[in-house]
C-alpha cells in the first residue's frame, strides 16, 4: 500500500463574483507516493501543485476523490483527528514562516510544545536536530539573525521535530540562491536517507528534481500529464510540458533556427547522439570515432547523470571521407539513437 495515495481528486474554488465561474484547482489527479520515496511535483506558476500539497495533510479539502495517508481516509477525520495526522506529516515553505519573536531553539521547540511533549524530551530533540542541520551556534539567535540558507535549515529541523513519517516541501529552495540551494537540497537528501522520511516536493525548478528526487509528476492545467521514475520522465518525455522543463536541464537535438547558426559556424556533417539507458558512454563514442579515423568536433548539446543514470545528447560535427563516417554511424546506431542533421560546408575537411 501507498503511503499516500491520491484516488481521482479534484479540487473546485466557488466563483469569485456573482457571475463568475468556479475555478478548478486541481483537476481528477491520480497518484501513488510509496515509503521512502522522494516524489517531486513540477510545474508552472497557477499549474496547482500547491494547492495539491496542501489537500494531504487537508490544510484545504477535496471537493471530490480520494486522498489517503498510511491507509487513513484524510477527508473522514475530524478536527481532533486531523491534529494527530499532521503530527506525522512536516512542511516546510518558501518564505520560512518561522516566528519572529522567537529564538531558533524555540521555533524548533513548538511543535513539540503544542504535542505537549515533555520537558526533558523536548530538549533532548531539539539539541539532536540542532545538530543535525548544523545549527548548535545559532541555538539563542533570532530569526532577523540567519541567512536564507540558516532560516530554511530551521525550518527542515522545526518540520522534523515530531518525527514525522512524511515531509512536505512546498517551493523550499525558490527564495535561496544556487549555492545555498544545494546545500538545502543536500540536508534535504539526509532527511530521507538517514530518518527514512517520505518527501514530497513541490517545485517549478527542474534543477531541484534531478537533484533529489526519485519519482516525479508533471502538472499542467491542475492535470497530472505525465509522472513516473525521474530518469525516464527526464530521459523520454512525452508531453509538451515535460519537454519544456527537461529542456531548461537538457539540451536536446537543436531546433531549426539553432541548427542554422551551428551549419553557419561548422563544417562538416552535423548528428545528434542520444544517449539513454546507460548503453554507452561519450567517451566509447569518442573513441570509436576516433578509431575510425573521423574528425569530430562537439558543438552542442550535454550529457546528464541522474543517480548513477546518464542521458543526454551530443551534438557533433564530423569530418572525413563520407562512406566511413556512414559506416561508423552505422556501427554506433546499434547503442545510440543517431539523429542526422545532414552536411554544411565540405564535409571532407580538405
Amino acid at each position: 500500500m501507498a503511503l499516500v495515495s491520491l484516488r481521482d481528486v479534484s479540487k473546485t474554488y466557488p466563483p469569485s463574483s456573482r457571475n463568475g465561474s468556479p475555478v478548478t484547482a486541481i483537476d481528477h489527479v491520480s497518484l501513488d507516493v510509496e515509503e521512502g520515496d522522494v516524489y517531486g511535483i513540477i510545474g508552472y506558476s497557477g499549474a496547482g501543485k500547491s494547492t495539491l500539497v496542501r489537500l494531504v495533510n487537508s490544510l484545504e479539502t477535496v471537493t471530490s476523490g480520494s486522498i489517503q495517508v498510511d491507509g487513513i481516509e484524510v477527508s473522514d477525520l475530524r478536527e481532533r483527528e486531523l491534529q494527530k495526522l499532521r503530527l506525522g506529516i512536516g512542511m516546510i515553505f518558501q518564505q520560512f514562516n518561522l516566528f519572529s519573536s522567537k529564538s531558533v531553539w524555540k521555533n524548533i521547540a513548538y511543535p513539540l510544545e503544542v504535542a505537549r511533549t515533555p520537558k526533558a524530551e523536548i530538549m533532548a530533540r531539539v539539541e539532536e536536530l540542532l545538530s543535525f542541520v548544523g545549527l548548535t551556534d545559532k541555538a539563542k539567535n533570532y530569526p532577523e539573525q540567519l541567512s536564507g540558507g540558516q532560516k530554511q535549515r530551521v525550518g527542515i529541523a522545526r518540520a522534523l521535530a515530531t518525527s514525522p513519517r512524511i515531509l512536505l516541501a512546498d517551493e523550499a529552495t525558490s527564495a535561496l540562491d544556487p549555492e545555498t540551494t544545494q546545500e538545502v537540497l543536500a540536508l534535504l537528501k539526509r532527511v530521507n536517507e538517514e530518518f527514512g522520511v517520505t518527501i514530497i516536493v513541490i517545485t517549478h525548478e527542474m534543477d531541484v528534481i534531478q537533484t533529489l528526487a526519485t519519482k516525479v509528476a508533471v502538472m499542467d492545467g491542475g492535470r497530472v500529464v505525465e509522472q513516473g521514475d525521474v530518469f525516464d520522465v527526464f530521459s523520454r518525455p512525452r508531453e509538451a510540458s515535460s519537454k519544456r522543463f527537461v529542456s531548461t536541464v537538457v539540451r536536446g537535438i537543436p531546433s531549426p533556427t539553432e541548427l542554422a547558426v551551428l551549419r553557419e559556424r561548422h563544417e562538416g556533417r552535423i548528428v545528434t547522439l542520444s544517449f539513454r539507458d546507460g548503453n554507452t558512454s561519450q567517451g566509447d563514442v569518442f573513441l570509436r570515432l576516433a578509431q575510425a579515423g573521423i574528425a569530430f568536433e562537439l558543438v552542442y548539446g550535454g550529457i546528464n547523470d541522474i543517480r548513477g543514470q546518464v542521458f543526454g545528447h551530443l551534438t557533433l560535427a564530423l569530418r572525413g571521407d563520407p562512406p566511413t563516417i556512414d559506416a561508423a554511424l552505422a556501427d554506433l546506431a546499434t547503442t545510440v539513437e543517431i539523429t542526422d542533421l545532414g552536411i554544411t560546408g565540405d564535409e571532407t575537411g580538405v
